[in-house]
């Protein structure tokens, strides 16, 4: 199966997940977090969700739950 590429309108930058990129174009996606589907440009925040963010990627600057959802993840650093 091919992989989908998205591409950001603002800058032309592909990448094959559209958080990665500040403005995506493409089909809805499901929050893989709590399962709701939006357009790939709206940016949703689930609810006690940030409670879970422990790692940010130095890439991108995404912040996640998990290393596995970064490019070049980093851990959040300690307030």
């Amino acid at each position: 199966m091919a992989k989908r590429v998205y591409v950001c309108e603002t800058c032309g930058a592909m990448a094959e997940e559209p958080g990665h990129l500040c403005n995506p174009k493409g089909n809805p996606i499901t929050c893989t977090y709590c399962g709701f589907e939006h357009d790939p440009h709206v940016k949703h925040f689930c609810k006690g969700k940030l409670a879970d963010l422990k790692y940010v990627c130095e890439q991108c600057g995404r912040l996640a739950t998990s290393e596995e959802f970064l490019c070049k993840p980093k851990a959040v650093p300690e307030s």
